[in-house]
């Protein structure tokens, strides 16, 4: 019972690990360059979620002006800020990434990153 009180009260944290073990999969077992940049979001969503759930306090509240008087709690509000400039590079990278595969896709005719190569070690070999 106490082992799954414990998993529950750290649910965000394992998701947080799945996603990104998902990701790390997807980046490393495929070689098409889109499933790459897909597998590369899934991991950028992961530590999104694992920072957001640092930040979280139990029964907290935001951090605005305290009229009660009384002793309160605060939520950090410190990871949501800092995951706001992660998406928005995140998003930046991501289209970069895509504009880089369709030149890719223009030159070579493919996204998979073999037939890439092959044809890349071809054409020094002549």
């Amino acid at each position: 019972m106490e082992l799954l009180n414990s998993i529950i009260e750290h649910i965000n944290y394992i998701g947080a690990m799945a996603l990104f073990v998902i990701g790390l999969y997807t980046v490393l077992t495929h070689s098409n360059l889109l499933k790459k940049v897909i597998g590369i979001n899934i991991m950028e969503t992961s530590i999104f979620l694992f920072f957001v759930s640092i930040g979280y306090v139990h029964d907290g509240s935001s951090p605005i002006i305290n009229l009660g008087g009384g002793r309160v709690i605060y939520v950090n509000p410190l990871p949501s800020a800092l995951i706001l400039t992660g998406i928005v590079v995140a998003v930046s990278i991501t289209a970069y990434s895509l504009s880089l595969i369709m030149k890719l896709y223009e030159v070579y005719g493919t996204m998979d990153l073999d037939e890439i190569m092959e044809i890349r070690s071809e054409a020094t070999n002549e």
